[in-house]
């Protein structure tokens, strides 16, 4: 089990204060998102009104209590505590706060580009209605200017097929509005992807891009599952490939790309230490490695830190970060005129290739 106290008090000690302006070159490095979760990427403060706005948590008297909230013990309490944090999302103007709130805090990141995931069955018990909630979240993210963030619905593999297939016909009105595709994150060791595969299959002939959650919270099998039977695009996670050297092979040869977020695997239990992450291996090997958050505020990481820890934990050189970064635009579901341009935008940005770092 995952002394996660231990852990990550080693990575708050590693986060440096931000800044916009900060000198600090992974600060200012542009930066790609493809796996980060609108709940779980709310800033603390933001999240505090809510809990404000609610009072259902006696519990906690001040934010330094709401932060001590998200430790975890393992990726089951993880989930757990996700479930406990949205309760303080019950309207559609939560969602347009917490939207701005997001978009203003990747733009203070220097992040040019991201795809967002929305889970928003967990938010049907409120009587909230899926293009109520995908346009206010728009509203929100439309209130900071120059970061085109695209949404990813999660469908949430806790929910039965059928459910799932509900919601993914009504995503699909809403491309409009940014939606750009469909995923599967939730409580991965208890239900494997094979039963949603109809629904991946109606999904990409409704246009839109597939995601699976895999090899986070089970093993390469579950990555499998969501490579032959879901034919998912990308893969979330996908940390516990090396459970299968075919599986490795596979990957490497198909160049399915992999939505890594280290930090979130060290919180959750799933690898022990940073320094026992795969995800060296992985670049080495050839694989198509992104690097993203998950749940930045959940684990008081960002792309930065992830950056500064790669290179302090695992030996990644500054080259090595720019080749993620770009790995992430070729990974991205932009089409290839976009990629272009969000390419040539990152290359031609000052803190590209800094003469000092």
């Amino acid at each position: 089990m995952l002394t996660t106290h231990n852990q990550q008090s080693e990575i708050y000690a590693a986060q440096p204060r931000r800044n916009p302006q900060s000198s600090d070159w992974f600060n200012r490095i542009p930066k790609v998102g493809l796996h980060l979760h609108l709940e779980g990427a709310i800033p603390l403060p933001a999240l505090w009104q809510l809990v404000e706005k609610y009072g259902t948590a006696p519990e906690l008297t001040n934010l330094a209590d709401l932060e001590r909230i998200f430790a975890f013990r393992d990726f089951p309490h993880f989930i757990e505590t996700w479930v406990w944090k949205n309760q303080f999302l019950r309207e559609y103007e939560d969602f347009t706060w917490i939207a701005a709130a997001v978009a203003s805090d990747l733009a203070a990141q220097n992040v040019l580009y991201a795809e967002v995931f929305l889970s928003p069955s967990d938010f049907f018990r409120h009587g909230l209605e899926l293009p109520r909630l995908v346009e206010a979240v728009r509203l929100g993210l439309d209130q900071v200017p120059g970061i085109p963030i695209r949404l990813v619905i999660d469908l949430v593999r806790d929910n039965p097929p059928g459910k799932a297939a509900a919601i993914l016909a009504q995503a699909a009105e809403l491309r409009g509005l940014g939606v750009i595709g469909v995923g599967i994150g939730g409580s991965e060791q208890l239900y494997p992807p094979e039963p949603f595969a109809p629904v991946f299959a109606e999904a990409r002939r409704l246009g839109l891009h597939t995601t699976a959650h895999a090899g986070e919270a089970a093993g390469a099998d579950s990555i499998w599952g969501a490579v032959r039977h879901l034919k998912a695009e990308r893969i979330g996670h996908g940390t516990r490939a090396f459970e299968d050297p075919a599986l490795v092979e596979t990957l490497v040869q198909t160049q399915i790309p992999l939505e890594m977020c280290p930090i979130s695997n060290v919180c959750t239990g799933v690898v022990s230490r940073l320094e026992e992450h795969p995800i060296r291996a992985y670049f080495e090997r050839g694989m198509l490695v992104t690097v993203n958050t998950d749940d930045p505020h959940m684990f008081g990481s960002s792309l930065a830190l992830e950056y500064r820890m790669l290179v302090q934990k695992l030996g990644f050189t500054h080259d090595d970060i720019r080749t993620l970064i770009k790995n992430g635009v070729r990974a991205s579901w932009l089409v290839q005129e976009a990629k272009n341009q969000l390419m040539q935008s990152i290359e031609t940005d000052p803190a590209w290739r800094p003469e000092k770092v």
